[in-house]
C-alpha cells in the first residue's frame, strides 16, 4: 500500500497529467516527480533535480511543494518507504530491503516514523524526562525566535521579546528535560535549521523541510499533520479544517489544537482563519500572523506571474 503522502501525490500527478499540455510549469514538476520515482533509491539533491528542468533549487522546492503539497525530499522518502515495505512483503531480509530501497542505514528507516508520526502520547506526558533539548535564538523580521530540538527533530519554535522568556517557555513545555543552549560546535545542524527558518521568515526563502518531533494527544497530532499539507498562500477556516479531518463538530477542539501548536511556522497554524475570513487567534500575536500570511500571498502572486 502507498503511504498517505504518496496517495495524495499520486492524485495530484494524475490531475497534473491532464493539464500538462500548455502548462509548462506543471509539465516540469511532473517530470521531476517521475524522475524521483524512477531514481528513488539514489541520493538525489535539490540542486541536481532543479538542473534537470532549469530552475533554481529554491524555486523548484517552492513550486513542487505548492503543486503537490510535499517537498521533493518528502516524496522521495515516501517512494522509498513503499519500496522498503514491498521488499519485506516479498521476503527480503530487513537489512537487504533497507539498502535496496535507498535508505542507506537502519537508523534512517526507523527515523522516518518519528519524522512523520511524532512521539507517542506517553513520551509527551513524561514532560521530556531523560531527554536533552538543545535550543538557539535568533532575531527575525517577526521578532526574536527560539528553536529547540531533540535528537529526533525540532520540538519547539516560538517568538518572544527576550531570550529569557523564550527559554522559560521551553522549560515549561518540557519541565523534566535537560535544556541546553546550542554552541555551534556541539549542534551545527540546529544552527543550520535556525538559519534556514530565519531566511524563510525574513528573506522569503522556501520553508525548510525539517524533521519534526511533534508531541500531543492523538487529536492534536491529527490536526497538526493536516496543517502540514496546507500549501503556502492557501488558507482555510477552523470549521473547514474540522471537516477535513472527519471531525466536523470539533471546531473548538481544532482551534484549541492550533493554539497549542508549539512549533510555529514549520507547522503552519497561521493559515487557519475564522469562518468570516477574520484572522482569529494566534499564539504569537495577530501582527505576526498577518505578516506571515501577507508574505506568503506575495510569494504566491510572484510565482504565478513567473
Amino acid at each position: 500500500m502507498p503511504l498517505p503522502v504518496e496517495q495524495e501525490m499520486r492524485a495530484a500527478l494524475e490531475s497534473g497529467d491532464d493539464r500538462q499540455e500548455g502548462d509548462s510549469r506543471m509539465t516540469r514538476l511532473v517530470r521531476i516527480a517521475r524522475y524521483i520515482e524512477t531514481h528513488a533509491d539514489e541520493p538525489l539533491t535539490l540542486a541536481g533535480l532543479a538542473a534537470i528542468v532549469g530552475l533554481s533549487p529554491s524555486r523548484l522546492q517552492r513550486q513542487f511543494k505548492e503543486a503537490f503539497g510535499v517537498s521533493p525530499k518528502a516524496y522521495q522518502d515516501a517512494v522509498r518507504m513503499r519500496c522498503f515495505k514491498q521488499s519485506l512483503k516479498d521476503g527480503d531480509k530487513v537489512t537487504d530491503a533497507i539498502f535496496a530501497s535507498g535508505f542507506g542505514s537502519v537508523s534512517r528507516v526507523y527515523g522516518e516514523a518519528h519524522r512523520n508520526i511524532g512521539m507517542p502520547p506517553r513520551a509527551y506526558r513524561a514532560g521530556g524526562e531523560g531527554e536533552v533539548i538543545v535550543y538557539a535564538c535568533r532575531p527575525t523580521s517577526l521578532g526574536l525566535m527560539a528553536m529547540a530540538a531533540t535528537d529526533k527533530g525540532v520540538c519547539f519554535v516560538q517568538f518572544g521579546d527576550s531570550e529569557s522568556s523564550l527559554v522559560s517557555g521551553l522549560k515549561a513545555e518540557f519541565p523534566k528535560a535537560e535544556v541546553r543552549a546550542s554552541p555551534a560546535r556541539n549542534a551545527p545542524e540546529l544552527d543550520a535549521w535556525v538559519e534556514a527558518l530565519d531566511e524563510h521568515i525574513s528573506q522569503g526563502a522556501p520553508r525548510p523541510d525539517l524533521p519534526l518531533d511533534m508531541r500531543g494527544t492523538a487529536f492534536q497530532m491529527k490536526v497538526w499533520q493536516f496543517l502540514l499539507s496546507i500549501r503556502e498562500g492557501d488558507v482555510l477556516s477552523y470549521s473547514e479544517l474540522a471537516a477535513k479531518i472527519d471531525k466536523p463538530k470539533a471546531v473548538r477542539a481544532v482551534a484549541s489544537a492550533c493554539g497549542k501548536n508549539r512549533i510555529g511556522v514549520l507547522i503552519p497554524c497561521h493559515r487557519v482563519l475564522r469562518g468570516d475570513g477574520g484572522l482569529g487567534g494566534y499564539r504569537w500575536g495577530l501582527e505576526r500572523k498577518r505578516a506571515l500570511l501577507n508574505a506568503e500571498r506575495k510569494r504566491q502572486r510572484a510565482d504565478a506571474g513567473s
